[in-house]
């Protein structure tokens, strides 16, 4: 795990549903096939439309995923791989996260399928990562709604089930996705959202590519 610049927020802002598809796509196609990570347009076209492993199934234009790339990469939120005949993308969610293995898995599985229960969580990551026990499950969504920026939120239980389930807070759910009720839950607030101007949200952005071309330096000096 990369260490986090503390300069540079979590959430720069709330995301909308196909920046979170885009997100998840990539965070699980560079665990469960990484031989072909980092991803062509054309492949993270396919991920974010795939029918399996995903709630809701979206239907997405390569023009929709060619403005949520181009909106996340203002943000640093994803690279863009050049230098080969192909332009390719990744994720720099490893560091503007501080996703441990675990952590990651998790929030893949949250980004593209909604809110789940642990038990759901830990029977679905066996290509992202394997969680021994339910309680390792448990102890990653702890670390994710931890701190001032917590990127997970328990919910109120579903009719039926034994267990509350999990949502990433990281952006709205895409249309059809399951909703909830946010529990009660100490150190786990919910922050209000605020809005912003165009000027606050550029000046935001530049500042943040600002912090992450300076750290990039520092490491290359070093």
């Amino acid at each position: 795990m990369l260490p986090r610049d503390p300069a540079m927020p979590r959430l720069p802002r709330r995301l909308d549903p196909v920046e979170c598809r885009v997100l998840g796509a990539l965070l699980e196609k560079e665990q469960a096939t990484p031989e072909y990570y980092p991803l062509t347009l054309n492949a993270l076209l396919a991920a974010c439309n795939q029918k399996s492993n995903r709630d809701p199934v979206l239907e997405l234009g390569e023009a929709q995923i060619e403005a949520a790339l181009r909106r996340l990469f203002e943000d640093v939120l994803v690279w863009r791989e050049e230098g080969a005949r192909t332009l390719r993308w990744s994720h720099n969610l490893d560091r503007r996260w501080s996703l441990t293995p675990p952590g990651k898995a998790v929030m893949t599985l949250l980004l593209l399928r909604g809110p789940q229960t642990p038990g759901e969580l830990r029977g679905r990551s066996d290509r992202l990562h394997p969680f021994e026990t339910p309680a390792a499950v448990e102890a990653a969504l702890a670390d994710l709604a931890a701190g001032e920026e917590p990127l997970v939120v328990e919910l109120e239980r579903a009719p039926g089930q034994k267990e509350n389930r999990w949502a990433h807070r990281v952006g709205a759910p895409a249309a059809g996705s399951p909703a909830g009720k946010v529990t009660a839950r100490a150190g786990a607030t919910e922050r209000v959202e605020r809005g912003e101007s165009a000027l606050e949200s550029l000046a935001r952005r530049v500042d943040a590519l600002e912090a992450e071309v300076a750290d990039l330096r520092r490491r290359l000096d070093g």
